[in-house]
């Protein structure tokens, strides 16, 4: 009986192994795609967006914009295509965590007695989905692999 349940368990593992690099690539092309058109929205709405960061109380609401809009447009890009996606995914981290304090800070601080503010705040599938990024990598469908793969390739041949 212990030699069918671990065999189970491994084939479970072989084929979570097997659905990580679609998985990570569905993650990125659906939620960084959908930042990099908020971010564009920010930069080509300046006027707009800097009235609103001014009433939430953002220090220099004019320039915040243009940093915000540029780190979630390159950010976005740049984990999109999963080019230097654990590098990219700090800022856009650090963006959405800003955006949860002076945004919804009733959501941060609920963290703990009403989680479903929290998760249901508009920074939370980016965050979440940065740190996934983050902690995993982009995947094997990504240009990180692509240059990983060639560059072990070319050191191979020399």
């Amino acid at each position: 009986m212990k030699d069918i349940v671990d065999r189970a368990y491994a084939l479970l593992i072989q084929i979570g192994k097997l659905c990580q690099p679609v998985f990570l690539l569905a993650i990125r092309l659906y939620f960084f795609w959908q930042l990099l058109i908020i971010g564009w929205g920010k930069l080509i709405n300046h006027g707009k967006v800097t009235e609103y960061f001014a009433s939430l109380g953002i220090p220099f609401p004019g320039l915040n914009v243009y940093v915000v809009g540029l780190t979630e447009c390159l950010g976005g890009a740049l984990i999109l295509v999963g080019l230097i996606s654990r590098l990219a995914s700090i800022p856009v981290i650090v963006a959405m965590i800003v955006a949860y304090f002076a945004g919804d800070p009733q959501a941060v601080a609920s963290f703990f007695s009403d989680s479903d503010k929290f998760v249901k705040a508009d920074p939370f599938p980016f965050l979440f989905s940065a740190l996934i990024i983050f902690c995993f990598g982009p995947g094997w469908f990504s240009l990180d692999n692509l240059l990983k793969r060639l560059w072990d390739r070319r050191r191979q041949y020399r």
